[in-house]
This record gives structure tokens, C-alpha cells and sequence, in this order.
């Protein structure tokens, strides 16, 4: 019987280890899983609960270090830069922006409501608040302009700007405007605001066209009670003159009114002028003695003027004439042996054409 040898396939044949190498068998162990432990995955097995717990606990702890921090000495106000301020005081400023951050200090500071407190201020118009970190803050304000001096109905004189804001008392070592408003409003109110606003905007329109006809110097005051009816008290010798201008044409209305005066004053009753009140195209003459001389039919200065010099004297001649027609009338109803009454001087009239 034939024996038959079957050799084994090269390709089962087991690979001969190199020299000096001894191949081992791996591990099964947990060293590779403890290799990848992590905080996520540990927190991932937590309640829900308890992650609520956590985050508020981190919450907690930031507002607590940002109250501490934002308190710390560190942002206690140390200096405030102040520019822009030439008429009101630093000081002022300084004091209101320290005690708004006395207890915030400068980290934690409403700048908004700093700025509204300074505005408050006489004389400050605006301004702005700015952080300089850790200890200073630093403030610009632009100052409220004074445009005219009001006297107030308890006779004191009080500087206010194009708002009608009142900036505070005029002091003697300012300069004196050439006029000052009477008539002001005072009451606070928004209306009232309103209506001031609107007597400055008259009272330029008084000062440019008075300036530029050269009468500044010749009024005192402008009450402004009514813009409507604007009136003006003369100074100097003529301190007992009001002058009724109405609402318009300030600058010639005011001229022609001291031609009018200029021509009143040549008759008797020339010192006891009290007003000129411009009615529509008539001037109406008022005197102490309560009668009236009246220069109508206003047409230019020019006009008026050329008549005026054409008739310097017709208002002393008008009331002679009626002085003379009164008293004839007396005389012939009088009983014989009995005086004449005497009755109250008719007001003379003249008219300008």
C-alpha cells in the first residue's frame, strides 16, 4: 500500500517571528476607558435638578463678583474734568456730578441721569457725561447765552436766553442792556414757556431795528405783557412817556413818535405828555390831565415830518381856539351877575395829511 504525504500551503504557514521579538497578547483591561474620562460625561449623568442647581450657583457668583468689584475702591470717583463752563461755576457742576456716583460709584454711574441733573443748573444749556476708567469722570457742557434782562414783579433782574430760560440775577459788575422786558410770565408752566419764548423773539426784533435807527438809548423798558401790543417806556427826561407800538414797524413807529413829542412840547401842555398810542393810521396824544391830542392820518415818516414842520404850532392854536369857543358859550348862558361855569378844555385834534 502506497503512502501518501500531504505538505502544508505556504499561505497558512505561520510567519517567523524576528529575531529578539516576542509578539504578545493585548489586554482586555479598562485602562483605555479610564484614559478617556471627562468632567461632560460625568455631568451628563446628573439629575436635571441638580444642573439647575449648578447654573444658578454660577449665576449667583458672577452678580456677586460684578457688585463687588463694580463697589471696590477701585471705581470710587477720584477727580471730574469739567469743560466748557466760563459763566457757570465748576464748583456747582463738580458737587452735583459727585453726589449723583457717591454711593455707585464710577463703573455703575447712570451718565444719563447725571447729564439731566447738571442741565438743571442756571446757565446750562447741555451736557455730556463720559467715563474715564477706574476713577474719573469727565463732563462737557455748552452754556445757555443771556440775551436780555427781565424785571420780575418783585422788581428783581433776572438774565434769560433765547428759550426764556431764566440763568440767574444780573449782577452790578455786568454790563447794563440798554433796555430791560417787563411783563414776563412767571408762572412754570409749559404755556407760559411758550408765550416768554415768543417775547425774547419780539424783544430782538425791538433791539435790531432800535439799534440801527439809534433809539436804544432812549428807551427804558419794553413791556411785553401782550406781543400784540408792544409798548415802550422812554427814559430820561421822558421817563413818563409810554409809547404804544402794537405789534410791528418798532424801528419807525418809535421815530415818528419822538417827532411827535418833538412838536407836543412846543405847546402848554407839552410836560404833561403820558403816552402815544399808535391806533391803526392815527397817533392819539395822551395827557395827565386826562384829554387827548390826536395826530392822525400817518401816511411815511417823510410825509409826516414835512407837515409837522408845516404846522409847528397847530396844537396850541387848535386849543386856544377851543379854550376861546367854550368860554363864549359859558358867558352867554350865564344869569347876569353870575360867573361863568367853567367847564373841562375840550382836547384839541390835529390831523397830518
Amino acid at each position: 500500500m502506497r503512502e501518501q504525504v500531504i505538505a502544508s500551503r505556504g499561505g497558512r504557514r505561520n510567519p517567523v517571528p524576528a529575531k529578539g521579538f516576542v509578539q504578545r497578547p493585548r489586554r482586555r483591561d479598562n485602562r483605555e476607558a479610564a484614559s478617556k474620562f471627562s468632567a461632560r460625561a460625568v455631568f451628563g449623568y446628573l439629575p436635571l435638578a441638580l444642573k439647575f442647581v449648578l447654573a444658578a450657583l454660577v449665576a449667583i457668583t458672577i452678580v456677586v463678583g460684578y457688585r463687588v468689584a463694580a463697589s471696590a475702591t477701585l471705581f470710587q470717583i477720584r477727580s471730574v474734568d469739567i469743560s466748557g463752563a466760563s459763566r457757570v461755576p465748576a464748583d456747582e457742576i463738580e458737587a452735583v456730578t459727585r453726589k449723583a456716583v457717591t454711593r455707585t460709584g464710577v463703573w455703575k454711574a447712570d451718565l444719563s441721569a447725571i447729564s439731566v441733573e447738571i442741565q438743571k443748573l442756571p446757565g446750562v444749556r447741555r451736557a455730556t457725561v463720559t467715563r474715564v476708567l477706574p476713577d474719573r469722570l469727565r463732563v462737557r457742557v455748552v452754556e445757555r447765552v443771556p440775551l436780555a434782562v427781565v424785571r420780575t414783579a418783585a422788581g428783581h433782574f433776572v438774565w434769560v436766553d433765547e428759550e426764556g430760560v431764566a440763568m440767574g440775577d444780573m449782577k452790578s459788575a455786568e454790563r447794563i442792556p440798554s433796555f430791560f422786558i417787563r411783563g414776563w410770565s412767571e408762572e412754570g408752566t409749559e404755556d407760559a414757556r411758550k408765550e416768554n419764548v415768543e417775547r425774547v423773539q419780539k424783544y430782538m426784533e425791538a433791539v435790531r431795528a432800535w439799534e440801527i435807527a439809534g433809539l436804544s438809548e432812549r428807551v427804558s423798558e419794553v413791556d411785553l405783557t401782550d406781543v400784540r401790543d408792544v409798548r415802550a417806556q422812554l427814559a430820561g427826561a421822558d421817563s413818563q412817556i409810554e409809547v404804544r407800538l402794537g405789534a410791528q414797524d418798532f424801528g419807525s413807529r418809535l421815530k415818528r413818535a419822538f417827532e411827535v413829542l418833538d412838536d407836543v412840547r412846543n405847546t402848554p401842555r407839552g410836560p404833561f405828555v403820558t403816552y402815544v398810542d399808535f391806533q391803526g393810521s392815527h397817533i392819539v396824544v395822551g395827557f395827565s390831565s386826562g384829554n387827548k391830542l390826536s395826530a392822525g392820518s400817518e401816511k411815511t415818516d417823510s410825509q409826516s415830518a414835512e407837515s409837522d414842520n408845516s404846522r409847528p404850532t397847530g396844537a396850541m392854536a387848535m386849543s386856544a381856539t377851543a379854550k376861546k369857543t367854550t368860554d363864549a358859550v359859558a358867558a352867554k348862558s350865564a344869569k347876569p351877575g353870575q360867573a361863568p361855569e367853567k367847564k373841562a378844555e375840550a382836547p384839541g385834534r390835529i390831523r397830518i395829511r
